[in-house]
């Protein structure tokens, strides 16, 4: 029996790296009947291994892991020293040091080998596709292996290297893109119903989803499950800064940009991603490690004009409320719009 067919409520808590998706968040998700997913990126393997832990320890619910693949291909690093040099007076303005841009695997491999060690009962993968000896591994273990993917193509690849689910994200997600090449201009409607027509798998659908109708609205389209991330960044359990849920709860428009980390990923925007956006090179750890130090001091000084604000394009809709209510408000929401589609559709006979 798979996980997504134990669950109570459709509905996926997706994986925010960074600080969002905290144990009690994830466990909060999966304790009300939903899918809670611990975020591996950005943390080290210890870290990883106690988090686990601590969440078997808060519910006896499925729950998932989230990995970031490595980035593969070479880097500008021209384009990321002249990036540098165009921050460093905002570096000077803010007291800070740049970080360095150095590369790095996010620890995959130690990673992928704990979670052999001591299997959880899904690993999705962003930023690219596992390859399928990890895939197979994992499997033979018991978890199921979700890939996240943001063109057609890749869902069928996804497929083909035996995945359980393919997560399918449209352009309207906040925080990065899923998929690699990270250039796709996919919404989520014509790349979920793409994917359907390729794929014998359940998909999980995500991207700009962040109420009751909008779940239903993906379920009709053929998804088994609604991956919301920016709808559970009000909700007390995240570990969303005052600034970040500030933002959220704006009606402010939001953009794709590479100028916080070198990857396209969609948020706020604000004064620092207007005047970077267009300079800001291809390269991802070296540019997030590059800002880290800007985007810590303007958390740390409520500066929203330098600051990340990762959100989706429906993010005015995310209520600030517990995560279980949320939970069970989206669900019954969801019931209610299908229900009133169904009556509507009679007028049409």
């Amino acid at each position: 029996m798979s996980v997504l067919s134990t669950l109570r409520h459709p509905i996926v808590a997706a994986p925010m790296a960074g600080g969002p998706s905290t144990l009690a968040l994830v466990a909060a998700v999966s304790a009300a009947g939903g899918l809670g997913f611990l975020a591996a990126g950005m943390i080290d393997t210890g870290r990883l291994v106690a988090d686990v832990a601590q969440v078997r320890a808060r519910t006896d619910s499925s729950f998932g892991v989230n990995v970031f693949l490595p980035s593969a291909g070479p880097v500008d690093q021209a384009a990321i020293e002249a990036y540098a040099e165009r921050l460093a007076p905002q570096a000077d303005r803010q007291g800070v040091r740049l970080g360095e841009p150095v590369g790095g695997d996010d620890a995959y491999p130690e990673k992928l080998a704990a979670l052999l060690a001591d299997p959880v009962p899904v690993v999705s993968f962003v930023f690219g596709l596992p390859d399928r000896a990890a895939v197979a591994a994992l499997r033979e273990r018991g978890t199921e292996v979700w890939a996240t993917v943001t063109r057609p193509d890749a869902a069928t690849a996804a497929v083909e290297l035996g995945v359980d689910a393919v997560v399918v994200q449209g352009t309207e997600a906040g925080g990065h893109r899923g998929g690699v090449p990270d250039d796709d201009d996919y919404a989520l409607l014509p790349l979920l119903r793409l994917a359907a027509a390729r794929c014998a798998r359940p998909l999980v659908a995500a991207g700009g989803i962040a109420d009751g109708p909008g779940v239903a609205a993906v379920l009709t389209a053929g998804a088994a499950a609604a991956q919301l991330g920016t709808a559970f960044l009000r909700c007390p359990e995240a570990g969303s800064s005052p600034l970040h849920r500030a933002a959220v709860a704006s009606a402010d428009p939001t953009a794709l940009t590479r100028a916080f980390t070198g990857k396209r990923a969609r948020g706020v925007a604000n004064d620092f991603l207007r005047r970077h956006d267009a300079a800001a090179p291809v390269g991802y750890p070296q540019v997030l490690h590059l800002t880290r130090p800007l985007l810590a001091a303007a958390r740390r000084d409520g500066d929203a004009s330098v600051a990340n604000l990762w959100a989706g394009q429906a993010h005015p809709l995310a209520r600030e409320m517990p995560a279980a209510d949320l939970l069970a408000e989206l669900s019954a929401d969801a019931r209610a719009a299908l229900e009133g589609a169904v009556r509507r559709s009679t007028h049409w006979g």
